[in-house]
């Protein structure tokens, strides 16, 4: 097997776990409906677990453009193999989303919300706010990347890690992920977004495009940076990458705190147009 086929495989799993607990706890009649947000939390970090013994010792099963990104900004990925990652990745995505729109397709007819609907694909906000939205995308990611560098630095029993990385993804969940839903990964929000936009899903709404921008350029930005700071850290190096990228993040976030409110306001007002 290729990386490029390994990460296909891997994130196409990782969907296929992490939608089916959404639509399993959230669809009209399943079985599971009503299981909550640990239930949730759980299936996420199992498919996650799932994906890298899958992937692991083919691809590195990163299974994340902000993972890919994160570990190309630090010198540790080599940037010529990011484009075809990234492809895998998203068609990995598309593939599950679409996967689990057919194991769920009667309760996909039963169920009227169609916020619910589109929760089984991907994530939206508690509240929506551009800036803490991106924050708490932006902080998520950063954490699963030192999380996930801090694990490789450590050695644990053969066949370990995928548990260790699953019980991160868990923690992020459980602590961090009420806000937005924790994307912290731009396939697995983007690819299924797109699955929700082709399928012919019964009485879906739109896709929430307004907001699709949220939980990929968040992931890839505290990915890339959560990387960068970890390699400062535990260097004690800080050199001219790392505060080019402080000072860069500090640029974005401040540039997001002043225009947030109107971007809010207009999307709004869109919404309202359309309504």
């Amino acid at each position: 097997m290729s990386p490029f086929i390994g990460e296909i495989l891997g994130t196409m799993i990782l969907i296929i776990f992490g939608g089916g607990v959404v639509a399993n706890v959230n669809l009209q009649d399943s079985k599971a409906q009503g299981g909550g947000w640990i239930v949730v939390a759980l299936g996420w970090g199992l498919g996650v677990t799932m994906a890298v013994y899958a992937a692991g010792q083919v691809s590195g099963a990163h299974i994340n453009p902000a993972v890919t990104l994160g570990l190309a900004a630090i010198g540790d990925f080599p940037w010529s193999d990011v484009p075809s990652y990234i492809t895998a990745q998203m068609i990995g995505a598309f593939l599950g989303g679409c996967i689990v729109y057919f194991h769920f397709l009667p309760h996909f007819r039963k169920e009227d919300d169609k916020a619910l609907k589109l929760a089984v694909f991907s994530t939206d906000p508690a509240i929506p706010h551009t800036f803490s939205n991106f924050l708490s995308e932006f902080i998520g990611t950063a954490m699963l990347l030192i999380g996930l560098l801090a694990i490789g630095s450590n050695e644990f029993t053969e066949g370990l890690n995928p548990f260790i990385v699953g019980f991160l993804i868990v923690a992020i969940g459980l602590s961090l992920g009420g806000t937005t839903g924790y994307a912290i990964n731009p396939a697995r929000d983007l690819g299924p977004r797109l699955a929700h936009f082709f399928l012919p899903i019964p009485g879906k709404g739109d896709s929430n495009w307004q907001y699709a921008w949220i939980p990929v350029v968040g992931p890839v930005a505290g990915g890339m940076y959560g990387a960068v700071f970890y390699q400062a850290v535990t260097e004690a190096s800080y050199g001219t990458l790392f505060w080019i990228w402080t000072v860069a993040v500090a640029v974005l976030l401040i540039g997001l705190y002043q225009i947030g409110d109107k971007l809010q306001e207009t999307v709004k007002a869109n919404s309202e147009a359309k309504n």
